[in-house]
């Protein structure tokens, strides 16, 4: 019976891999502080130089929205709201803020070692058998398709 990556000996690489990949990235992203800036007043982007507000983006959608809700058919109508909907979208994304909480020197190998150690153990495992079968390949002198 082979395990992963075609060998015997590959499963047990391939879930302490797993394991560890998962915890890391798990405790790295558990450390991630996200917060956004987006408010009715503050700035989401620039177009030339002037700055848009989340309250700037609002009085196009409620126009294009008032223009759907008198005629359903009316296209600039959906267009006005449709692009105002997703520069708000855009606005939101583009303000948030990803930092790191305080943490020891330790801390933050542990967890890198645990997360790419793990990564590497697991491509490893997956990687092995293919190696295995190119020095078979080699023995018998038989060519792959």
């Amino acid at each position: 019976m082979q395990g992963a990556g075609g060998t015997s000996g590959g499963s047990g690489k391939f879930f302490l891999g797993l394991f560890m990949m998962c915890g890391g990235f798990y405790l790295l992203l558990n450390n991630v502080v996200v917060s956004s800036s987006f408010g009715l007043g503050s700035r989401l982007f620039g177009v030339g130089g002037v700055g848009i507000t989340g309250g700037a983006i609002l009085v196009p959608l409620v126009i294009g929205l008032a223009m759907i809700f008198f005629n359903a058919h009316n296209y600039l109508g959906w267009l006005v709201a449709v692009a105002s909907f997703f520069a708000m979208v855009f606005g939101v994304i583009s303000t948030v803020s990803l930092d790191l909480r305080t943490m020891s020197a330790f801390t933050l190998i542990m967890i890198l070692t645990l997360a790419f150690g793990g990564l590497g153990l697991f491509l490893g495992s997956l990687r092995q058998g293919a190696a295995d079968d190119a020095a078979l390949d080699a023995k018998t002198g038989r060519v792959q398709s």
